[in-house]
């Protein structure tokens, strides 16, 4: 738990957020700005002492309100990747890299400090540029030569705060590639935070996303996705539709949700019983658009039309209700058509109203 006071009180800017990070892994912090991750990896790092809780490395105790224990952040063997970088300008790519392990407290011998520099250099792909000075670097470059400071020192843990975020959209793309195939090479600890949906998917193993101080569900990718286990974590991982309703029978995994617009098939949680109070779940790419009469579905009229290259991108209109459908390209749209939409049940998830999802 971390609160800081402010000119108007407190703000309790975690609550009582606990998760483990399994060796090896990539784990990932997600959410919304102001949620809390960024804090709370500043409380890993040792740079906000938390106000309850403990925090372990290894076995190894970090921080504990209960026993008085804390770590400085120079003696925790964590790495960290800060967002803006913090690469000194004075200094060369080689004396970044080189400062880690000169400043530390048992510093090694120069020989092993040039062994250790070079190597973390090669790894990340700046091998040759030892002499050039950090700000002639290119943003992608720099991103590198802040990983490389971090590895020099060959922590347990790697700590990475947005680090793609002030790259453009291409080389972004490119980085997380390249960060990812590194992390899996090196099998490195790693708890990332980012409030990027699509890079929280591609790269983690585990994702947590936050909100509010708090974490509301713990998963993998798929999971988190496919799954989710209330309304904010549907909506702000990806595209979604939400369609309110009341679920219209007692048992079973997948049942029928009775909405404005009619009946639903899906994902129904244990803990809904039947009159439950739900908002249903389902994915643009989960909505089927097909001409012609059926038995099942709803009858919608086309009201935009995006092509998007790979899929195509509809907005629909269901009475009252606007619903969003990616379909494949080869299915020709046009704004103005009369369409009948359908639903798979084993991809639409309803979650309860009260589900916040709670902090684990």
């Amino acid at each position: 738990m971390k609160t800081f006071r402010t000119g108007r009180g407190s703000l309790l800017a975690c609550d009582r957020v606990s998760f483990e990070v399994p060796e090896g892994r990539f784990f990932t912090l997600l959410g919304p700005s102001g949620c809390g991750k960024t804090t709370t990896l500043r409380c890993i790092a040792g740079l906000e002492r938390s106000d309850e809780g403990d925090i372990d490395l290894g076995g190894a105790v970090l921080s504990s309100s209960r026993r008085g224990v804390f770590v400085p952040p120079n003696q925790r063997d964590i790495g960290m990747v800060f967002q803006s970088y913090a690469i000194w300008p004075h200094m060369t790519v080689y004396e970044n890299v080189a400062f880690p392990l000169r400043a530390a407290r048992a510093r090694p011998p120069e020989s092993d400090v040039r062994r250790r520099v070079v190597q973390a250099l090669a790894t990340v792909r700046l091998e040759g540029l030892e002499q050039r000075p950090a700000t002639n670097l290119s943003g992608g470059q720099q991103q590198r030569l802040a990983l490389a400071r971090a590895l020099v020192r060959e922590p347990k843990l790697l700590l990475l705060d947005e680090p793609l975020s002030n790259l453009d959209a291409k080389l972004r793309e490119h980085m997380r590639l390249e960060l990812r195939t590194l992390q899996r090479e090196l099998r490195l600890t790693t708890v990332y935070v980012t409030h990027d949906q699509v890079e929280a998917l591609a790269m983690s193993n585990i994702v947590a996303v936050m909100h509010e101080g708090q974490i509301r569900q713990i998963g993998s990718p798929r999971e988190i996705y496919e799954r989710p286990a209330s309304r904010f974590v549907a909506d702000f991982i990806g595209s979604t539709n939400l369609l309110p309703g009341r679920v219209t029978a007692d048992a079973g995994e997948v049942r029928r949700v009775q909405t404005a617009n009619g009946p639903v098939t899906c994902v129904v949680p244990d803990d809904a019983p039947e009159g439950s109070e739900v908002v249903v779940s389902i994915r643009p790419e989960d909505v089927t658009v097909a001409f012609g009469k059926g038995d099942d579905g709803w009858d919608a009229t086309v009201t935009q039309v995006v092509f998007l290259g790979e899929c195509v991108d509809c907005r629909l209109a269901v009475g009252d209700v606007e619903l969003r459908a990616r379909i494949h390209p080869s299915v020709r749209v046009r704004r103005g058509d009369q369409v009948r939409v359908s639903f798979r049940s084993d991809r639409c998830v309803a979650v309860r109203l009260e589900a916040s999802g709670g902090t684990l």
